[in-house]
C-alpha cells in the first residue's frame, strides 16, 4: 500500500479542517488509566464489544467525520443479523470526542478502562490525542482514518490505508518525515494529456503547507503549476476564476474547505471558465455533490475524485452490492464504505483466530501483520503494514478513479487494479 493514501488522508482533513486544525488542543489522561485492563481473551458465548470513536461532533459541523462510524455499524448491525461472529453477537459501543483532544482522552477511557472493548473499528478522530494511550494499552485499532500521523506512529494502530512506517511510537514516518507519491498527477498526465494544472490555496499555515505539496508533486510529474492563493476571510474567488481562464489550465487542486470549492466552482460558473478535470479527495466523495454544487452544475460535471478504495457507485462489484444493500436508503460516500471495509477487516481477522483455536489481541494483530495483503473482498486496493527501515524512493502505486456524472453519479474511470504506474515518494513534514 503506497504511503501517499496516508498523505490523501491528511489533505482531507485540511480540506475540511483548516483554521480547526490549529486550534485543536488537549491534555493526556493519567497513566493509571490502564492500570487495570479489559481481558484479552473473550469467552463463552458473551458479546464481543467493539467500540467506534469518531469526531460526530466539531468545530467542522456535524456530520463531517460520521461516514466510517456509520458504514462500520451498518456492517456490524449485518453480521449480527446474521448470528453474530461464529454466534457471538458483536456489541458496539460509540464516542463522540468533540474533536478535541480533551474529548478524544476521555473517549479512550471510556471505551477502554470502563466498557472494556476488545479492540478500536474505523477511528475517524480530528485531534488523536489518545492515541499513544490506545498503544500502551496494547488495543488493536483497525481500519482508522489517518488524520493525523499517529498512524504511521505508533504500534497497534492500523490505518485504513496500510503504512510502511516503522511505527515504533517515538516519531511519525522516518526521522519526522512521511512520503507520499505522485501517482494522482500521473495519472491525469497519462490519461487525460493534462499539462497545465493550478493549485488554490488560502493565505492560511495549513492550507499553504499542503498546497506546497501539490505543487511538488505536479512538478515531478512535468506539469506547468499556476498557483493561486485567496485570503482566508475575504476570498476573491473571481479573480481565480479569471486567472484560470488566462493560464488554460486543464486541472485544478485546490487546499480549500468544501465551502471554498463550491464558492470557486460557481465563480468559474459566472464566468464560464472550465477545466477538464476539478480534482477532489475520498472525503468530498459523495452522494451530496448534486447539493452541494447545485448553483455550479458545469463545474460540477468537471468533478474528479481519486483514492484508494472501490467506487460506492459500482454495482457491478459483489461487494458493493452488499455495502449498498445494508446502508438501504440512505444519501452514501466512500468513508462509509471505507468504515465498512474496517468493520470487515476486523471480523476477516477475529474469525482467523476462532479457526485457529483462540480469539486474543495478540491473534489479531498476527492476522493485520502478515504479509498477504487484504483487500476487503475487493473493496481496497492491496493493504499491508510492512515496517521499512528506510522509506523507498519509488513504488507501484495503483489508484481509483471516479467523475461525477448528472443522472448516474460518480462513474468508474477503469478498474482501480488496473490504474497502476511506479512513481517517485516526495518527502513532508507533517
Amino acid at each position: 500500500m503506497s504511503p501517499s493514501r496516508a498523505a490523501e488522508a491528511v489533505a482531507a482533513l485540511l480540506l475540511a479542517v483548516l483554521l480547526a486544525l490549529l486550534t485543536a488542543c488537549g491534555s493526556r489522561l493519567p497513566e493509571r488509566v490502564f492500570e487495570t485492563r479489559p481481558t484479552a481473551h473473550p469467552s463463552g458465548g458473551e458479546p464481543l464489544r467493539v467500540g467506534i470513536i469518531t469526531s460526530a461532533t466539531s468545530p467542522v459541523g456535524g456530520q463531517a467525520f460520521t461516514g466510517p462510524r456509520d458504514g462500520a455499524r451498518a456492517w456490524f448491525d449485518a453480521l449480527n443479523a446474521r448470528g453474530g461472529l461464529d454466534g457471538r453477537r458483536i456489541e458496539v459501543e460509540t464516542c463522540d470526542d468533540g474533536g478535541s483532544g480533551v474529548g478524544d482522552n476521555a473517549c479512550v477511557h471510556r471505551l477502554i478502562d470502563e466498557r472494556g472493548v476488545f479492540a478500536l473499528v474505523a477511528t475517524t478522530a480530528l485531534n488523536y490525542a489518545g492515541a499513544p494511550l490506545v498503544a500502551r494499552a496494547g488495543v488493536p485499532d483497525i481500519g482508522g482514518q489517518p488524520l493525523t500521523p499517529a498512524y504511521d506512529t505508533y504500534p497497534h494502530l492500523y490505518g485504513i490505508y496500510g503504512s510502511s512506517a516503522p511505527r515504533t511510537g517515538r516519531e511519525p514516518g522516518w526521522g519526522g518525515t512521511l512520503y507520499g507519491g505522485t501517482e494522482v498527477y500521473h495519472w491525469f498526465r497519462k490519461e487525460l494529456g493534462a499539462r497545465t494544472a493550478a493549485v488554490v490555496s488560502y493565505n492560511q499555515a495549513a492550507s499553504a503547507s499542503y498546497a506546497r505539496l501539490v505543487v511538488r508533486g505536479l512538478r515531478a510529474e512535468g506539469y506547468r503549476v499556476v498557483e493561486e492563493q485567496v485570503d482566508f476571510a475575504l476570498p476573491n474567488f473571481r479573480a481565480v476564476a479569471a486567472d484560470l481562464r488566462a493560464e488554460h489550465a486543464d486541472l485544478l487542486f485546490d487546499a480549500m474547505d468544501t465551502h471554498g470549492n463550491v464558492r470557486l466552482c460557481e465563480a468559474m460558473e459566472t464566468l464560464g471558465v472550465k477545466v477538464a478535470a476539478k480534482v477532489t479527495n475520498v472525503q468530498n466523495w459523495s452522494s451530496a455533490v448534486s447539493h452541494d454544487y447545485a448553483r455550479a452544475p458545469g463545474c460540477r460535471a468537471s468533478l474528479w475524485v481519486t483514492g484508494s478504495s472501490r467506487n460506492y457507485d459500482d454495482t457491478g462489484h459483489p461487494a458493493v452490492r452488499a455495502f449498498r444493500t445494508a446502508m438501504g436508503d440512505r444519501p452514501l460516500s466512500q468513508w462509509q464504505l471505507e468504515g465498512w471495509a474496517a468493520a470487515m477487516w476486523f471480523t476477516d481477522a477475529a474469525r482467523s483466530c476462532l479457526a485457529r483455536g483462540a480469539l486474543t489481541r495478540g491473534c489479531v494483530e498476527e492476522f493485520m501483520n502478515r504479509p498477504e495483503p487484504y483487500t476487503a473482498r475487493g473493496l481496497l486496493l492491496p493493504v499491508r503494514f510492512e515496517h521499512l527501515a528506510r522509506p523507498p524512493a519509488t513504488r507501484n502505486t495503483c489508484l481509483s478513479v471516479a467523475r461525477w456524472q448528472d443522472g448516474r453519479g460518480w462513474v468508474s474511470q477503469g478498474d482501480m487494479t488496473g490504474n497502476c504506474a511506479t512513481v517517485p515518494q516526495l518527502g513532508y513534514r507533517p
